[in-house]
């Protein structure tokens, strides 16, 4: 991995690889977005429903469910409130804290979830596993690791630097 400057332009290669990502990235978000839809879900409605069932209790903090959905706390209030008016999750205060809000996944939602994850994770098998061998697998793991880590890095060297 090497550092740039500003003005230091992508390869050929690198151009190519960058215009694909853009390009499948999006298509791949609105083919799955239009496969959770016949469900009656939107992609942004089924990570609230894993990351609740997922969590101890199936219920977590707002604040924490926030944070993982890289959501502001006005953007994960606009969307649990279909999720709340429709059942499938419960806002609450903490017992432990009543200033703290939980959300916390109903057994309707539970349902729903259960009911859905098949279809969804066949979506993202035909729309992605299905082209790839093992090793094509491994590398994309591996090369969204290291964007995450770098993004991390990043991150983390701009908070010091603002401090």
């Amino acid at each position: 991995m090497s550092t740039t400057s500003v003005g230091n332009w992508l390869t050929s290669r690198e151009m190519d690889a960058w215009r694909a990502y853009i390009e499948v990235q999006g298509d791949l978000i609105n083919a799955i977005e239009r496969d959770l839809a016949s469900q009656g879900l939107t992609l942004g409605d089924y990570q609230v429903l894993v990351y609740l069932s997922e969590a101890e209790e199936q219920s977590m903090r707002m604040c924490d469910l926030a944070d993982i959905l890289q959501l502001s706390p006005s953007g994960l209030t606009r969307r649990l409130d279909r999720l709340v008016a429709d059942g499938y999750v419960s806002r609450q205060s903490s017992p432990a804290d009543r200033r703290v809000m939980m959300g916390s996944l109903t057994a309707t939602g539970r349902e729903l979830l259960e009911r859905t994850a098949p279809h969804h994770v066949d979506s993202v098998r035909r729309r992605v596993f299905d082209h790839l061998d093992a090793d094509q697998v491994a590398a994309m793991a591996s090369i969204f690791t290291s964007i995450a880590n770098g993004l991390a890095a990043s991150e983390a060297e701009a908070v010091d630097n603002a401090g």
